[in-house]
């Protein structure tokens, strides 16, 4: 369940463009028109370069601070631990969109 909107709500995601291809983690507030953006290719850099526009893996936290340092947590990890959070809630690798919508 999402935040509501009078709560400081924070996301971090994975990006991909295949499975098992390239990997984007980013943080926002608002991960509905952040998915939307890179969906839709409105922001130049590497999501755009690479296509990685399907959503793999999200978490939701309580507020920005926590979700840019668990960002952090992620991007400081491995491959093969960004990997394994796709798969843990993702074996089949869907784009989760849809879910978020």
């Amino acid at each position: 369940m999402f935040p509501t909107k009078q709560s400081r709500a924070g996301y971090v995601y994975i990006l991909f463009n295949k499975r098992n291809g390239t990997l984007y983690t980013g943080v926002t507030a608002n991960l509905v028109k952040r998915i939307y953006e890179h969906k839709n290719k409105l922001v130049d850099g590497f999501t755009k370069k690479y296509g990685t526009d399907k959503l793999g893996y999200y978490e939701i936290f309580d507020g920005i601070i926590k979700a840019i340092e668990r960002e952090k947590q992620i991007k400081g990890g491995s491959r093969k631990d960004k990997l394994k959070l796709i798969e843990s809630v993702n074996p089949d690798w869907k784009d989760l969109c849809d879910d978020i919508l």
